[in-house]
């Protein structure tokens, strides 16, 4: 049966492609047309999950590079051995690099080791190198062990002429003294969730750990961010998910979701974020949003409006 050009024509505007990349032009207008209001104040937010593969790193440094991009200036914290969040930002680590290890053990100012972001005159990292995976053991017989960090971070803020906007840690994914020295120095913890099965399991253990941190050592910490990551809206299992978690956590959930991309994890073996490396991929928007989105429940916890984000007139 044959159809005539308009006919098909409706019929490829009508696929779910189409469909896709319509929508996706659509946030990407909607994000132009977006005025950032940025904290008064230092946020420092831990990226957490002691459960591994949901994000975690991808998320601190694509969270972060969004929010350099509307124009904050954001210090990446890289407390993980393995150093992915400094590869992810460009920034080198290699062993005879100064980085949090010095800070954590020899009580090196954290100005000496920041570097800055090749992705952003806005975007700074304190690096991780492999002489941090040796910290756990040393820190056991340091006085303050657990709050060498935030001691560390107090300084530098207090010191900064343009203090960050934002601070992001990136920590390893189990509770030991790196991640305890994490929580110590944050008030916020942003925990990235997989819309996969078991998406909650070791959940109720990392909520348990902040309770104690609470209680013991850092009374401002809370959970304020939960962002569902490796999104796949195709599955039934992905949407079940989602809508278990924000049953359980109707405030902190984001509306933002994160979908799996191809963008996403190419970015770091270039030594970029997705922001960087494709800043027009539905990753890299997705991020966007949730920067947007962060921005927003920041501003309204300070005392402003839901519509402290505004949308322009257009």
């Amino acid at each position: 049966m044959k159809h005539s050009d308009n006919a098909v024509t409706s019929f490829d505007d009508d696929t779910p492609l189409a469909k896709e990349l319509a929508d996706l032009g659509a946030r990407r207008r909607a994000l132009e047309s977006v005025t950032p209001v940025l904290p008064t104040a230092t946020r420092t937010l831990t990226v957490s999950n002691q459960k591994g593969g949901v994000g975690k790193t991808t998320t601190a440094v694509n969270i972060a590079a969004a929010l350099a991009s509307v124009g904050a200036r954001v210090l990446v914290i890289d407390l993980d051995p393995q150093g992915n969040a400094s590869t992810a930002l460009g920034v080198p680590h290699t062993a005879d690099v100064p980085s949090v290890y010095d800070v954590l053990i020899d009580e090196f100012p954290l100005a000496d080791i920041v570097q800055t972001s090749p992705e952003s005159p806005l975007l700074t990292c304190a690096p991780s190198t492999i002489h941090l995976a040796g910290a756990e053991i040393e820190l056991v017989s340091q006085v303050a062990r657990e709050h060498r960090l935030r001691r560390a971070l107090d300084e530098y803020l207090a010191s900064a002429e343009e203090p960050p906007h934002f601070v992001v840690i990136d920590c390893p994914p189990s509770l030991g003294l790196l991640t305890i020295n994490a929580f110590t120095a944050a008030h916020e913890v942003l925990i990235p969730i997989q819309c996969e099965y078991y998406a909650l399991e070791g959940l109720s253990q990392l909520l348990g750990s902040v309770k104690m941190i609470q209680k013991h050592l850092n009374p401002p910490l809370h959970v304020s961010t939960i962002l569902l990551t490796m999104y796949d809206g195709r599955t039934r299992l992905a949407q079940q998910v989602a809508e278990e978690v924000r049953t359980h956590f109707p405030d902190e959930v984001m509306k933002t979701v994160i979908p799996r991309s191809v963008r996403v994890s190419e970015a770091p073996s270039f030594g970029q974020t997705v922001i960087a490396y494709d800043g027009q991929s539905a990753g890299a928007v997705a991020y966007r949003e949730a920067a947007v989105e962060l921005l927003a429940r920041g501003a309204r916890d300070e005392g402003g409006s839901a519509a402290s984000m505004t949308e322009g007139d257009n």
